[in-house]
């Protein structure tokens, strides 16, 4: 059996498809671009930290505030776009119908900025009702300035949704560093901001704040628009609903519409049982969704986000089936080899990340220990959710939009119960102060997702045969990173009191080192393919 075992994971391994090939330039460029964008907003977060502080009312406010354009632009954004516009826009262009594409292109736009501009009135209206609905623990003045900074975030919001649109047609067009390099002006604009006015009082840099981040949207969207209508030569904005094509992105875009809108209620869940919790829940639990989001976004969506237009012009294809099993796999595998030590690293090792990103100015060394745990149980079901936006980029490829939708729902009622229960009693129960519910409700939202991720996955395996990780290949690595954890801590406890940012670079080195050399050693064909990168 062992014997078996290890042929079927040297097959595997041998048949896996290198890097070039998986995702050829795409996921390196869509990386890049990611990587760039994220270490501005680490910037942006370092700058806020160290102005606002963990426990501040009026860093409560802003980052429970932000939620709510937030999802107006992750609603309408990239998931739903991407899963309902990219795959009818690139096989068009697979097709060199760009006539078709650039009209299907147009009509969605135009759509799109209908449906917002509705959507962001609506909302600026009825702010007070929403901050009831998503903070019933915010009262008077703390109420009050949320109220104001969610109308000024509104309209900003709308634009970063246009921005989406523009993502989607430089994918299909395989232009993938500015899309995902483009919200670097977001972040350059509020950091700006902060510098400026950093010597006023907390409530009025909060609602400057707001509009500097209005401005950093405009300029996101600014940067993309002309290379965009430089490739869609024959764009033309109308409300054009006779195309079948573009009937086929709106009747696509419904479901995925939904299904973001319940991923988006799970992350509203957690901002509601946040604020219930002391001063700091909230912004505690923002600065750890920043570290987090950094490897679901750098490798799970790098990866997706270029495999995309690819399986979506498979399909159709002789062999599309097979090749859509073929680079799932494939980049299953990669997604892990990454993913996994980060995963370790937010368990064992989160007190160092959120030091030297976080501990500065009214930033304190106990608030970046309270990140800790909230990355900690982050890192419970970071696996998963970069395993499973794969997969549900595969079920986008194959036009099934209604699966994940049904998974989705399910991960949101797990999330609620579980949330609850891990953020308000439990604490209690195990006579811990209340504040540390946030780490309940990071730790619950993973174990949904791990939930979610399964299902998907044994759905799709019914459709198009087997796909997933070797359980030998998914041993080496854990053990790889287990081992790094070890040597970091051993750095960690030996070395002089030094700057927090020092201190990550002495530790995570040898981390890193460690993890990539067993891994070579173990003959993890990842592990070359990254040497050769670094290289």
């Amino acid at each position: 059996m062992k014997r078996e075992a290890r042929a079927r994971e040297g097959e595997s391994s041998k048949n896996a498809v290198p890097l070039r090939a998986w995702t050829g330039r795409s996921a390196i460029f869509v990386a890049a671009g990611i990587l760039t964008s994220r270490l501005a907003g680490f910037v942006r977060l370092r700058v806020f930290a160290y102005y606002f502080g963990l426990e501040s009312d009026a860093a409560d406010a802003f980052n429970a505030g932000f939620r709510i354009p937030n999802f107006l632009q992750n609603l309408f954004g990239e998931g739903a776009l991407s899963a309902s516009f990219i795959p009818v826009y690139a096989a068009l262009l697979a097709r060199e119908d760009r006539r078709e594409a650039d009209r299907v292109a147009g009509a969605v736009a135009s759509l799109l900025a209908l449906i917002v501009g509705v959507v962001v009135l609506i909302g600026v209206l009825a702010t007070p009702v929403l901050i009831a609905a998503i903070a019933p623990g915010f009262k008077g003045a703390k109420r009050e300035l949320t109220i104001e900074i969610v109308r000024i975030l509104f309209p900003g919001a709308g634009l970063l949704v246009l921005s989406a649109w523009c993502l989607g047609v430089l994918n299909s067009h395989h232009r993938f560093f500015l899309s995902y390099t483009a919200p670097v002006m977001w972040n350059v604009a509020m950091i700006i901001t902060l510098l400026l006015y950093g010597h006023s009082t907390l409530p009025q840099l909060a609602i400057i704040l707001a509009w500097g981040s209005v401005a950093g949207s405009a300029l996101q969207f600014a940067v993309q628009l002309p290379v965009v209508l430089r490739l869609a030569r024959d764009l033309k904005f109308a409300l054009d609903t006779a195309s079948e094509h573009v009937r086929a992105v709106l009747k696509n875009f419904v479901p995925v519409f939904i299904s973001r809108g319940v991923v988006q209620v799970s992350a509203y869940i957690d901002a509601l049982l946040a604020s219930l919790l002391p001063t700091g829940a909230v912004t505690g639990l923002a600065n750890a969704q920043l570290l987090y989001t950094l490897p679901v976004s750098l490798f799970g969506m790098s990866i997706s986000a270029a495999e995309l237009p690819a399986m979506s012009g498979a399909i159709g294809n002789p062999g599309g089936v097979e090749a859509i099993r073929g680079r799932l796999n494939s980049g299953l595998r990669h997604i892990a080899f990454f993913v996994v030590p980060s995963a370790v690293a937010f368990l064992l090792l989160g007190d160092v990340l959120a030091a030297a990103l976080l501990e500065t100015g009214r930033f304190r060394h106990e608030d970046a220990l309270y990140v800790w745990g909230i990355l900690a149980g982050s890192g419970v079901g970071l696996l998963a959710s970069t395993l499973g936006r794969l997969y549900s980029s595969a079920y986008y490829a194959l036009r099934d939009t209604r699966t994940p939708l049904r998974y989705a729902l399910l991960r949101v009622l797990l999330t609620t119960l579980l949330g609850y229960v891990f953020a308000i009693p439990l604490p209690r129960w195990l006579a811990i102060p209340s504040i540390w519910g946030a780490a309940g409700l990071t730790a619950s939202a993973g174990l949904a997702g791990w939930v979610e991720m399964l299902l998907l996955r044994r759905t799709l395996n019914s459709q198009i045969g087997h796909t997933g990780l070797e359980i030998g290949f998914v041993i080496k690595l854990w053990s790889a990173a287990l081992a790094g954890a070890a040597v970091a801590w051993l750095v960690k406890f030996n070395v002089p009191v030094f700057h927090p940012v020092i201190t990550a670079a002495l530790v995570l080195g040898p981390y890193g080192l460690v993890f990539l050399g067993m891994t070579f050693v173990l003959g993890i064909p990842e592990a070359r393919h990254a040497i050769r990168l670094g290289k």
